[in-house]
């Protein structure tokens, strides 16, 4: 076990991630691929967290011209003579990422792309000196570095400079090292993706376009470059007129591993660390995804779940991945579903699949304008994937391990509370059943909301943890009460009670226990739910807070039927 090694977590710089002591799961032999099989200009698309920016980063150290052979030392690449001889070092490099501009508004933006480009060029300040460049082109220089006047912040750049600087910093550097040059852009789609959330998308989608034309096409002073992103945005909408460029999407097989960690990479990560005995759950929660023919883990999350398990070694895994991506892609598929989609998602959260045609090209503008361009959002985001190799342009989806299947539920629960929330009169009716101890009305009030929704079944729930969907529905309903103290997974006796509910006259108190019965024997769940309310003394709370009557509730789910049986305590 090797403890020693810190783990790297968020940690995208490739010399701190080898100079520093830090985990790294080798990904050097990207560059022999790109080598061996590049075009001139690379789109990758992956989703986020599977380790873009790291691997676009050991790029430029790779090949840049300064360099350190010894970050290199004992890896992958280092095996390949010939290729470290040739290029390691030899090259000059322009990197920049576009992950940052994102505002909302226009002006904002251009000044954050203003400022990539000036950071960008600002790394070579001898050009600003060379004399292999002309008055004129050293000038140029100056235009790409030249900070605002009194009264502004940023870099003072002319639209022509803005759209036309990452060319002129290719032709710098070619005419001053006499090299081509290669250029990385990370994340190249995200001021596409925020342009689109905050209504300027037409004025960032020109601008990106003609910096892209500019550098990208017939661009002689260009060895190759890479781009990576979320998206594989329509060559119409972004590449226009771009013939050179060479899409590598998660369907690609020959770069399939070069992005996440394969099952073999997360073995050894498990046991450099002493959790070999926790693969299963990590394989279950965070493998599921096909990039080419092979099954590829989230690092982000396996990272994670090891660092969490240093501090506390019987933790159980949680959803890392969805507190770095926001879920509005699902949100909106909730909101524009049918019925036959429903039934869709009923099918994939149990588990199943289902066939769907792919668009692999969309704009950001037609993202939401059919649930057929979601279906494919969510697939090349990493909310689903394919369960084996696609046949030409039809799917075969599923839901790729429980932690994404976490965030549809997640999703799915705010959607069903939500749409509860808009018939006030049927939700009174429902929570003052409760008080009246009306156990038919109760029943029949939660069975018509799980009618109308999509129901969970319990085919991927963890290890006793069945009743989560309902008894999370459950409180979501219950909330709408004001007037109501409600409590979730309160201490309570020996144990904690699912739901505890104090009225606002502080008379009655209200003890709720939710189950899912093995075999839909939904009677017999009621009974299991009512005597552990009393064995383990769940209404022990109330009473201290001297409610008066406490009624005790067993309620027991099957899908979207369920039962209920109550017990009363006065005095």
């Amino acid at each position: 076990m090797n403890t020693e090694k810190m783990l790297p977590i968020g940690v995208e710089n490739f010399e701190k991630m080898r100079n520093d002591g830090f985990y790294y799961v080798d990904k050097t032999g990207l560059i022999r691929e790109i080598l061996a099989n590049r075009g001139d200009v690379n789109l990758f698309t992956r989703p986020r967290r599977f380790g873009k920016s790291l691997n676009l980063n050991m790029l430029k150290y790779f090949f840049g011209q300064d360099n350190d052979p010894g970050l290199f030392e004992g890896l992958e690449i280092a095996a390949e003579k010939g290729l470290c001889e040739r290029y390691m070092g030899k090259i000059p490099v322009i990197s920049v990422s576009l992950k940052d501009v994102q505002f909302t508004n226009f002006d904002t933006a251009r000044d954050a792309l203003c400022a990539e480009i000036g950071y960008a060029a600002l790394r070579f300040p001898f050009l600003g000196e060379s004399d292999r460049l002309s008055a004129m082109e050293r000038e140029q220089y100056g235009n790409l570095t030249r900070t605002g006047r009194p009264g502004q912040s940023g870099f003072d750049m002319s639209d022509e400079t803005v759209t036309g600087g990452l060319r002129l910093l290719t032709e710098l550097l070619c005419r001053h090292y006499g090299k081509k040059v290669i250029l990385l852009i990370d994340e190249y789609d995200v001021p596409l993706e925020k342009a689109q959330q905050y209504g300027y998308y037409d004025q960032m989608l020109a601008l990106i376009r003609r910096m892209f034309s500019q550098v990208l096409k017939s661009n002689d002073c260009l060895f190759f470059s890479v781009l990576t992103g979320c998206l594989r945005v329509s060559r119409e909408s972004v590449f226009t007129g771009l013939n050179n460029l060479r899409v590598l999407s998660i369907e690609d097989q020959r770069f399939s591993r070069w992005f996440g960690f394969t099952d073999k990479e997360v073995r050894e990560m498990l046991t450099c660390y002493g959790f070999a005995d926790r693969y299963e759950t990590v394989k279950e929660w965070y493998d599921g995804y096909l990039f080419g023919d092979t099954g590829i883990y989230c690092p982000w999350d396996v990272i994670n779940y090891i660092d969490l398990l240093r501090s506390q070694p019987d933790a159980e895994p949680r959803s890392f991945w969805s507190n770095t991506s926001g879920n509005d892609i699902i949100r909106n598929l909730l909101a524009r579903a049918s019925q036959t989609t429903r039934r869709e998602l009923e099918l994939l959260v149990d588990g199943g699949s289902i066939e769907r045609r792919i668009n692999r090209e969309l704009t950001y503008r037609d993202l939401y304008d059919s649930i057929d361009n979601l279906w494919s959002v969510l697939y090349t985001t990493g909310y689903l994937t394919v369960s084996e190799r696609p046949r030409g342009e039809v799917f075969r989806l599923v839901i790729p391990n429980l932690e994404i299947r976490q965030i549809y539920v997640r999703q799915i629960m705010t959607w069903i509370q939500e749409e509860a929330a808009r018939d006030t009169t049927r939700l009174e009716k429902f929570c003052s059943a409760f008080e009246a101890g009306d156990v038919k009305a109760v029943e029949e009030g939660f069975a018509a909301f799980l009618a109308g929704t999509i129901s969970i079944r319990d085919t991927w729930a963890p290890r006793g943890r069945k009743e989560n969907f309902y008894h999370g529905m459950l409180l979501g309903l219950l909330s709408f009460r004001q007037d109501w103290a409600i409590f979730s997974n309160t201490e309570s006796g020996d144990g904690f009670s699912d739901i505890l509910i104090e009225s606002g006259d502080g008379k009655l108190g209200i003890v709720i226990e939710v189950k899912y019965p093995d075999g839909g024997n939904l009677e017999r769940g009621c009974r299991d739910a009512l005597a552990q309310i009393d064995r383990m003394g769940y209404a022990e709370k109330l009473r201290q807070d001297d409610m008066e009557i406490v009624l005790k509730y067993g309620i027991a789910c099957n899908r979207k039927k369920c039962r209920a049986a109550v017990k009363m305590d006065q005095g």
